[in-house]
């Protein structure tokens, strides 16, 4: 049976990681996401589960212990935020490389400079084409549930990619919620045992990790990164089909709110899609059909599906919590992708970007209803004066 308990994102995350008790977590603390190790920690201390908790000098040095200990067959996990993050970018690009199914928790922290230690999403956007599945949360129950789903994702044989599960610093982190936690067998039941296909402590069949390769076979080991990420969007449904009728909660690619008959719809990912369906509320309220879509999965992204959702729209706004500095007009990464989608496969909708929240600044639900009211504007007249607008900042 499960059971209704009063979690923290942060909390949340570290009961997922107890319940999947995984055989090695190397974790190295950073602000917002230091709750979560400390609190696994106190899991292995008290013998609650069977993992061998590494305590390591840097996050750099997290991520080569996890590497290591997944090329040894084990299930291993870890988190990070910001700073930590980048600090294991060389690292990330090898675990990807080598197929290594580990899940991280990514606790989304703005990059200095100047140093803050509040939300945007840089961190992970930064790390966006290192070959790792990306899995963003609105809550700290999908950051729970994508955690639980993630496990079987990384492991999947068609796969061996390594998965962030990302939620809002702080906003999601350390907000206290009501969380449904199953029942830890059901979890356990659910995720399976690990059985590596390949062991670097495998006498019987001695394999190679980390070689040095060259022009001989490198480009082809990137294209076989290629063929497993193809893969990750079906792998990815058919986990959240199993999910579904294990649990009960139905995840996709992406969730739409109240898209079908929308005029103009806002695209956002994470904790700002919760905000962003209330001033679609709203919004309906007045007579204007606003829509909404908050992609789930990142990496690999699902092009044509987000812009075969978005065909009928009339006007489309894109929420970024992060710059891509120096792309086309310094706008946002998750901008980018969808504005390329849409040239793709075929949508004429016309599109702006908002930028918002950078270090943590709030976003109200006023300023998600001006950022609409632009759109319906953009509808009516069929033109944009600004491609990107940055919300809630003092000029």
């Amino acid at each position: 049976m499960s059971e209704f308990k009063a979690l923290d994102g942060n909390a949340a995350i570290a009961e997922g990681m107890r319940q999947i008790n995984p055989d090695v977590v190397a974790a190295y603390p950073i602000t917002p996401q230091t709750s979560i190790v400390q609190t696994f920690s106190e899991f292995v201390a008290n013998g609650v589960v069977d993992t061998e908790f590494v305590t390591v000098e840097s996050e750099h040095s997290a991520m080569s212990a996890c590497v290591g200990a997944a090329a040894a067959g084990a299930r291993v996990m870890t988190a990070s935020s910001s700073a930590g993050l980048a600090l294991m970018w060389e690292i990330l690009y090898v675990a990807a490389s080598t197929r290594l199914p580990i899940v991280m928790t990514i606790v989304n922290r703005a990059l200095s400079a100047p140093i803050n230690i509040h939300c945007d999403h840089s961190d992970s956007m930064g790390a966006r084409d290192a070959g790792w599945i990306q899995l963003y949360s609105e809550d700290a129950q999908e950051s729970y549930e994508n955690l639980i789903q993630a496990v079987r994702i990384a492991e999947h044989p068609d796969l061996l990619l390594p998965v962030m599960v990302l939620h809002d610093g702080f906003i999601t982190s350390h907000g206290l919620e009501r969380v449904e936690v199953f029942d830890d067998a059901d979890v356990r039941a659910f995720i399976g045992e690990y059985k590596p296909k390949q062991s670097l402590l495998d006498l019987d069949a001695p394999v190679t990790y980390g070689p040095l390769d060259l022009t001989d076979y490198y480009f082809e080991h990137k294209r076989q990164q290629v063929e497993a990420m193809r893969h990750a969007p079906a792998v990815i449904e058919e986990v959240a089909e199993e999910f579904a009728k294990k649990f009960g909660r139905k995840y996709g690619l992406f969730e739409t709110y109240r898209l079908d008959d929308a005029d103009i719809a806002m695209v956002v990912m994470s904790s700002t899609a919760g905000t962003t369906k209330a001033a679609v509320d709203t919004l309906r309220a007045d007579g204007i059909k606003a829509g909404l879509l908050k992609p789930r999965v990142f990496r690999p992204f699902p092009a044509k599906e987000i812009a075969d959702a978005l065909h009928h729209v009339k006007a489309i706004g894109v929420m970024d919590r992060a710059i891509s500095f120096g792309a086309m007009e310094n706008a946002g990464p998750l901008f980018l992708e969808i504005a390329a989608a849409m040239k793709i496969y075929g949508n004429d909708s016309l599109i702006k970007d908002f930028v918002f929240g950078l270090g943590g600044r709030d976003i109200l639900p006023s300023e998600i209803e001006t950022a609409y009211r632009t759109l319906l504007q953009i509808a009516e007249t069929g033109g944009i004066e600004e491609l990107v607008t940055y919300l809630g900042v003092r000029e």
